[in-house]
């Protein structure tokens, strides 16, 4: 097999970029690691690369071994990088020098996939049922709309996955053509065959690389369902979201209308529902009496109303049993998850154990929800994810205050009997400190709890007029976000466009941010992490305060004061880790490229006051840091004078049974891969467009292919001394560097100063 510098050589010029020390460093690292059956913990800074720097040593060890290696991600941006763009090129780049063509697929939860069986009317009595929905007036009923829509493109999707179904649809609607895990017929189902989610995982059993998800790996791991194939390498990236990611998926919950809502499902085959019909109403009572925030204890009254849900619906689960060797049909199958659901999260909050932290929140749509929640995963971590193969951790952000310390231990590798491990940090090929400023606004107030204050606003306003657009603004709450969009919408009357979280799917306001430089896109958690804007679209970050999590959250209050019991320090342990870890994530949305430039606006004066601020300043990039609101204003002004047009953004790739962009070949070569794959098979697949991608006179330019050209340009090279050295057209360099607005004769640099 060659060597991995070889392979790794191929793949960058595969992908038309060039190697980074960081990235070479960090693939012998991940190689060292499977070798010596080591855990890794990989810091790698924005553009180190560092998706070629697990891939390829994920293939050779999956080729090696014949075992698939296995790749977890927590955006779903990061899974269609992956498998729309680096993939494909990876593929086509190593063929030559492996002998046969890397393969790949990509592996999601049920509720992703269309269920066929649904589609055909195998789930008669559901709740809003297909039929009973898609036969409405369309002009009438926007779900009626939806459910046709979705028929429709069932006809010709092949993967069936929803993240190809654009622009989306509800979750209400999308109900009613996917099932759960535990509504699911198995092998039982009359459409089994036609299934896309089996037909997806038995594809994966083939493939080197397979891409899932944190929650799916979890799941997979905890609850031993097999739906991963056999493998002893795990590779999770973004695997700063792991413990958070794990932690939601092993949340529970209960509702008076979830009780009442299985009464229901069951109602027509079991006689027992009006038992736990009354056990909702009872349990509605109580709920809506406790204050909101964690219980110390079960009070009598709760324990009393969950032992009536557990043991009526334990009752109507007898009930529920088909007669021996008769299989369940759809309809009993949604009933009995049902109400195994809520026997099974009652029983749960009754055990008590010792690890899980029970709370009261309300909720505006569904009134009182009681939840339940493990303190920490470190232990289950330990002993299922790390336990029997090799794990490789990687994000950009790992190091909190300059170690590994704080997330190798939410993750179970410190203490007593913790497994062997490694940390690195391999850098960031960006000039951090030429590149961007961190403006923290000190003049403003501190932040109460009234939301924002008028020179808040006043400060965002002057910011946003200042860039031109171009702003992402983090906020910490949806509240917040809100206000600051309705504000702006008022104050700049349409000169400058808002757009705000909620108002569409992220993946189409991301795309809409992108597109438009004269536009600005607020919103909370899910834009601090995964959000890839490079270039002139997106030159301001606003952040309006530190993001400590709320000091009545439930399991944040019962760690830390878990850790001060133990004699630690609570709140730097848990809420200054996190608000560290928020801060890293929400400024690195800044610099994506290395000709990116911008500023990073901190509205929270505490930042530069504050006793924890140096612990916070050091885990943010290294920028250049100024509290001089004057000259960040005139470095936005100049910013948005001399700005490139914004870079095209791509559209979802189509993708086939096993996640692959459809026209792709996923094994073998020639025929071969032709016979074994009956779908069109290009000879070359073109790498897809990414929201790091542009296409210039038919070429498509990733961001390293974009450096090499300005590194030429510095250097003073002519376009046709640029053409010879990238093999390409004269005609196809001049376009992309008239698009990047540089010329031959020089390099455009722009100082702060």
């Amino acid at each position: 097999m060659a060597s991995l510098d070889d392979l790794l050589h191929a793949a960058v010029q595969g992908v038309g970029g060039v190697e980074r020390p960081g990235q070479v460093e960090m693939a012998h690292a991940v190689e060292d690691a499977v070798a010596a059956d080591e855990h890794l913990l990989v810091q790698a800074g924005t553009g180190t690369g560092k998706s070629l720097a697990y891939l390829i040593p994920a293939v050779m060890h999956a080729q090696k071994t014949g075992k698939p290696a296995v790749v977890a991600t927590a955006t779903l941006a990061l899974q269609a990088q992956i498998v729309d763009r680096d993939m494909p090129r990876l593929a086509e780049s190593i063929a030559p020098l492996l002998g046969k063509r890397p393969t790949y697929g990509l592996v999601k939860g049920r509720r992703n996939y269309l269920c066929a069986h649904k589609l055909e009317g195998g789930f008669p009595d559901d709740e809003d049922g297909l039929f009973e929905v898609g036969e409405v007036d369309r002009a009438a009923s926007r779900l009626g709309q939806e459910v046709v829509r979705l028929r429709e493109w069932a006809e010709t999707t092949e993967s069936g996955d929803r993240d190809e179904l654009v622009p989306g649809v509800s979750e209400r609607a999308w109900r009613q053509v996917s099932v759960s895990a535990h509504e699911c017929m198995g092998s039982k189902c009359p459409a089994f065959a036609d299934c896309f989610v089996e037909r997806s995982r038995e594809a994966a059993k083939d493939c080197d690389v397979i891409v899932t998800n944190h929650s799916f790996m979890a799941i997979d791991s905890f609850e031993g369902r097999q739906m991963l194939p056999e493998h002893d390498l795990l590779v999770v990236d973004e695997a700063h979201e792991l413990v958070d990611r794990v932690t939601s998926t092993i949340t529970d919950e209960i509702t008076p209308s979830m009780v009442a809502a299985a009464a229901k499902r069951a109602a027509r085959i079991a006689e027992s529902t009006d038992a736990v019909d009354d056990a909702s109403v009872f349990l509605q009572g109580v709920l809506d009496e406790l204050p909101e925030g964690k219980l110390n204890g079960i009070p009598d009254a709760l324990s009393l109303a969950l032992a009536r849900v557990r043991d009526t619906t334990r009752q109507v689960q007898s009930e529920l049993k088909p007669e021996k060797g008769v299989e369940p049909d759809g309809t009993r199958k949604v009933a009995q998850a049902a109400i195994d659901e809520m026997f099974e999260n009652s029983s749960r909050v009754l055990e008590q154990r010792d690890l899980d932290v029970v709370w009261v929140s309300r909720d505006q749509r569904r009134g009182s929800v009681l939840r339940v929640a493990p303190m920490s995963v470190a232990m289950l971590l330990r002993d299922k994810v790390f336990g029997d193969r090799t794990v490789v951790m990687t994000s950009a952000t790992l190091e909190l205050g300059g170690t590994f310390d704080a997330v190798a231990g939410t993750m179970g590798l410190r203490g007593e009997g913790a497994p062997q491990w490694r940390g690195l940090d391999v850098g960031s090929p960006f000039d951090y400190p030429q590149q961007a400023i961190a403006y923290v606004a000190q003049h403003l107030p501190a932040p109460g709890r009234d939301g924002l204050s008028e020179q808040t606003l006043d400060e965002i306003e002057a910011l946003v007029r200042a860039a031109g657009g171009r702003t992402l603004g983090l906020f910490s709450s949806m509240r917040a976000a809100k206000e600051a969009t309705e504000a702006m919408r008022e104050r700049f009357d349409g000169d400058i466009g808002f757009l705000c979280q909620g108002e569409d799917q992220i993946t189409t306001l991301v795309r809409q941010f992108a597109r438009d430089p004269r536009t600005c896109l607020f919103g909370t958690l899910t834009l601090w992490q995964g959000v890839d804007v490079p270039g002139s679209a997106c030159q301001l970050v606003i952040i309006d305060r530190i993001p400590f999590p709320r000091p009545d959250d439930p399991l944040s209050s019962a760690r830390s004061q878990a850790i001060a019991r133990m004699g630690g320090n609570g709140f730097m342990a848990v809420s200054a880790t996190h608000a560290a870890l928020r801060l890293s994530q929400g400024a690195g949305r800044l610099i994506r490229r290395a000709d990116d430039r911008g500023v990073v606006a901190f509205l929270d004066s505490r930042m530069m006051t504050a006793r924890y601020a140096g612990f916070l300043q050091r885990s943010l990039p290294p920028f250049w840091p100024t509290t001089d609101r004057e000259r960040v204003l005139a470095a936005l002004k100049r910013l948005d004078e001399t700005a490139a047009p914004p870079m095209e953004v791509h559209e979802p790739a189509l993708r086939g049974i096993t996640g692959a962009l459809v026209g792709t070949t996923m094994g073998g070569t020639g025929e071969d891969a032709a016979a074994e794959h009956p779908r069109p098979v290009a000879d070359a697949p073109p790498p897809a467009e990414s929201a790091r991608t542009a296409v210039t006179a038919g070429h498509a330019w990733t961001a390293e292919s974009d450096e090499e050209l300005r590194d030429g340009v510095e250097l003073g090279l002519s376009v046709d001394e640029l053409a010879e050295s990238l093999e390409l057209p004269a005609d196809v360099v001049a376009a992309r560097l008239k698009g990047l607005g540089l010329e031959a004769t020089g390099a455009a640099t722009l100082a702060f100063e």
